[in-house]
């Protein structure tokens, strides 16, 4: 099992140039390599086994930055071509550009020169880089690669991927169990009737950004003007990112600290975010990073995350008699049955979606609890 640490870098001027240039170089192996590869195949119908290394004589200048970080590249560039010939949604691998407000690489962890000890972070070129370590790191995990990169706000960070040996729970008997209905408005509504406020931090945001995306409009562009307000514009978003994350994270651990089962539905999150009444809403609320999140804790501490075919009526399902309201609107805010079960229809809907998840899982439920 893999797990990762990320923190934040603080590197020196020289090891901040080294970064530079290894992103750069990274993005030229990438990219010459798919060009000649296509060329190839265009040329001759078959593809070209390629290496970073037959550029080295050609391209002296390569071999300052770490070769790791460029056979890690070709690596990439290899996992691309996997996934396009596995599904053709995934797309044809696609130049690198120079102008991604994101950059990164990736190098391996071989005998002991990546070491992190006593607030310091030994990278291969780089030398000793000063790291906050806001984590401690389990014992017993060994480092297997780090991932350098640079946000668009110019800051530095670290992922640290460590394999961890953990043994594999098996849930017999569930204590308590849940059901999470996704909310539009809020993060979403439980089966035992509780509303998760969301924060909303993008809207929230959203005057401040706009003002600062106008100032940005009215710079002449590569000036330095230009170039420290687009950097006060990146980092609005990425304060709304990590504000986003944190909740998440914080909401998550919560729910698997205090449920043995979770059921949610199944959700394209893709399509909702394409649809043009709810796109801005769905992009803000998190639900998809959320039950990722909740899939990995819950997986941790044993426990079971089931999610149910997104088509199961569980809106139009009565949760007290069984009965299916066709008729039910997207307005209709309350559940109301023949049979007298008049709800919140979210908490209605999540009640359907415990009781199924319950069921396609096989687990046996002893107690209920509910989060207090």
């Amino acid at each position: 099992m893999n797990t990762v640490y990320r923190f934040r870098i603080y590197p020196n001027k020289s090891q901040r140039e080294l970064f530079a240039k290894t992103f750069g170089c990274v993005r030229f192996v990438y990219n010459r390599m798919l060009a000649e590869k296509k060329a190839y195949y265009e040329k001759t119908g078959k593809n070209l086994s390629v290496t970073p290394a037959r550029y080295k004589s050609e391209f002296p200048w390569l071999k300052e930055v770490d070769s790791l970080a460029l056979c890690n590249a070709q690596l990439h560039l290899q996992t691309a071509y996997k996934n396009f010939f596995r599904d053709d949604s995934a797309g044809f691998p696609k130049f690198k550009s120079k102008k991604k407000p994101v950059r990164s690489y990736t190098t391996n962890c071989v005998n002991e020169n990546i070491v992190l000890q006593n607030g310091k972070l030994k990278l291969p070129k780089a030398g000793w880089v000063r790291i906050r370590q806001h984590r401690k790191i389990e014992e017993g995990y060994q480092l297997k690669s780090a991932t350098i990169s640079q946000e668009a706000d110019e800051r530095y960070y670290v992922a640290l991927l460590y394999s961890c040996e953990e043994a594999v729970y098996e849930i017999k008997k569930a204590k308590s169990a849940i059901g999470l209905d996704f909310s539009m408005k809020e993060l979403y509504v439980d089966s035992n009737g509780n509303h998760m406020a969301y924060p909303h931090f993008f809207q929230k945001a959203q005057q401040k950004l706009a003002k600062a995306q106008r100032k940005l409009s009215h710079c002449e562009q590569r000036s330095n003007r230009y170039k420290k307000q687009k950097k006060k514009v990146a980092r609005i978003h990425t304060h709304i990112a990590h504000q986003r994350k944190d909740f998440l994270h914080k909401e998550s651990r919560k729910i698997a600290n205090s449920y043995d089962v979770v059921c949610i539905e199944d959700l394209n999150m893709k399509e909702m975010s394409q649809d043009m009444r709810f796109g801005k809403s769905v992009h803000d609320n998190g639900w998809g990073m959320f039950t990722d999140f909740l899939a990995y804790k819950m997986e941790r501490a044993g426990k079971k995350l089931v999610r149910i075919d997104r088509w199961y009526p569980s809106s139009k399902t009565c949760s007290c008699c069984g009965n299916i309201k066709e008729d039910l609107q997207l307005s209709d805010r309350i559940y109301e049955c023949a049979c007298g079960n008049r709800m919140d229809r979210d908490q209605n809907a999540a009640i359907n979606i415990c009781r199924e998840g319950i069921r396609i899982s096989g687990m046996i439920l002893d107690t209920e609890k509910k989060i207090s």
